[in-house]
């Protein structure tokens, strides 16, 4: 089997996989995963895709991490590996899209605008 190349994004986070028979290594930015990523929520959202598919620990996978933050990393990584496994195999797209790992979730950071402290708050209004 070749090595399977994939993108996800979320947020400002963009992930880069590289997906290959092995044994389950997930190696993000050249550490373990779970040292990469704190938290055990974290680490199901990563090991989702292969949960579902019933994959854990067949595939090696190297990822390029770069932007946001840590849960936007991983909801990126998420998406790379939905979209290298649909690659391998097209019989796993009605799993993965009725679980939403498919979906490229669009919401960005609304921008600040002039006049205000954010983007939605305002200063305090005086009356008098």
């Amino acid at each position: 089997m070749e090595i399977i190349h994939a993108l996800g994004r979320r947020k400002t986070a963009i992930a880069r996989i590289y997906l290959k028979e092995g044994k389950g290594i997930i190696r993000v930015n050249k550490r373990d995963y779970k040292e990469f990523f704190p938290t055990a929520t974290l680490h199901y959202v990563v090991e989702q895709p292969f949960l579902l598919t019933d994959n854990i620990g067949k595939y090696d996978v190297d990822v390029n991490l770069r932007g946001g933050g840590i849960t936007g990393q991983a909801e990126a990584l998420r998406l790379a590996i939905s979209r290298a496994l649909l690659k391998i195999d097209p019989e796993y797209r009605p799993v993965l899209k009725e679980k939403g790992l498919l979906k490229r979730d669009p919401r960005m950071v609304e921008r600040k605008k002039p006049g205000q402290p954010k983007a939605r708050k305002k200063f305090q209004f005086s009356k008098r």
